[in-house]
């Protein structure tokens, strides 16, 4: 049958794989193996392979050249798709399921909630929030999940911080809760039968909708009644300025993308970072070296809230050098969603039009040949004196 999809007037062959069975084709293979899946099909059928995944086939690419031509193939040989369950889930007015003018008019839109100016405006409370979660880590005498804590900590800065949402602990709970039902069946077989997951995420973006909405029209708007701006002030004024209304459908939705960009990668790569810094000592004391320097730390205790500027952030070097590094070796992201606008080629096969496309980060990193010794964890690899990341 899928042979049958390949396009007719192009000579190269469809790529080797294997579609599974009907429907669900290998995705309980893909579940179950995590990035094993991946890895032993790369093996097998090379970097450009076909498989069938949450109910539709599609062309896994991996490789820099590969993936460097998909991303710069943008508008004219491929377009922005994700997964059934992923578009239903986040929404048409999501920017992630945004296409063409719409897309850059949305952008647009949130350009201005990270600007140095709206960045700078958050700092205080992000601050205040994540020193008051390290007090209580550090203040229990048993050993915590840090991924799950990690979790917690980029949705309570989510909520709190860049929404502004003043809920209780017991509403911030309930929210948690919904909301990693909600992450966790994102990416879904498109069942929508009672108990599938599918459905239990539709049960949880309602849920997540009703509580924002609440939330929304208890808050104070426009700043008025608050001591700072939050991300939703900022993108209704954004809105207004580029001459637009955002709906409460809009709003909503686009809050549920906040929480989201906010949460899965920022948590994953906080983790990476704790671990790698347990394993590293040295690199550990050459970051507080680094945070004295600035008069950052002082007795092992971060400077007084209120007095971190953004600007002071930017300028530590080798954090950013580490940061670098954790995200090379540990990618939150493992790749992205498109599909083929016209039929193209990739490493001798063909990418027929229509046919999905997930073009893969993480497998990419592992084989890129600009970096030395791309097993280890080496921060200084991004000094300007080596500039390893400058090669490629």
């Amino acid at each position: 049958r899928w042979t049958a999809t390949r396009d007719k007037n192009c000579k190269l062959p469809m790529p080797k794989g294997s579609m599974g069975f009907p429907f669900i084709g290998e995705t309980c293979h893909w579940l179950l193996q995590g990035s094993g899946f991946h890895a032993s099909r790369k093996q097998k059928y090379g970097n450009v392979f076909k498989t069938h995944l949450l109910g539709r086939p599609l062309i896994r690419v991996t490789g820099a050249e590969n993936v460097r031509k998909v991303l710069m193939g943008e508008h004219t040989l491929v377009t922005v798709d994700w997964p059934q369950s992923t578009s239903t889930l986040l929404g048409p007015n999501s920017l992630a399921n945004s296409i063409g003018d719409i897309h850059r008019k949305r952008r647009k839109v949130f350009a201005k909630v990270f600007s140095h100016e709206a960045l700078e405006s958050y700092l205080p409370k992000i601050q205040q929030v994540i020193q008051e979660s390290l007090r209580v880590w550090s203040s229990n005498p048993e050993p915590i999940n840090v991924y799950r804590e990690s979790q917690r900590l980029s949705f309570t800065m989510a909520v709190r911080v860049l929404l502004g949402f003043r809920v209780s602990e017991e509403e911030m709970r309930h929210l948690f809760s919904t909301f990693q039902d909600f992450v966790d069946n994102l990416f879904s077989l498109p069942i929508d039968l009672p108990f599938s997951g599918y459905r239990k995420g539709i049960r949880a973006r309602d849920t997540l909708q009703k509580s924002i909405e609440k939330a929304i029209r208890r808050s104070p708007l426009c700043s008025q009644g608050k001591d700072y701006s939050d991300a939703l002030d900022v993108l209704m004024e954004s809105a207004k300025e580029n001459g637009t209304e955002l709906t409460m459908q809009e709003l909503k939705e686009s809050t549920i993308e906040l929480i989201f960009a906010a949460f899965a990668t920022t948590a994953s790569a906080s983790t990476s970072l704790i671990m790698q810094l347990l394993r590293h000592p040295p690199v550990l004391e050459r970051l507080r070296e680094e945070l004295r320097a600035r008069g950052l730390l002082h007795n092992g205790c971060l400077c007084p809230e209120g007095e971190l500027r953004l600007d002071t952030i930017v300028s530590l070097k080798y954090l950013d050098c580490v940061i670098k590094e954790v995200l090379r070796l540990f990618t939150p992201v493992s790749g992205a969603y498109r599909t083929a606008m016209q039929t193209f080629e990739l490493d001798g096969v063909q990418i027929p039009k229509g046919w999905s496309v997930m073009y893969s980060i993480r497998d990419t990193h592992d084989t890129f040949a600009v970096f030395k010794d791309v097993d280890a964890f080496d921060p200084d690899r991004f000094s300007q004196e080596r500039g390893e990341d400058k090669e490629g």
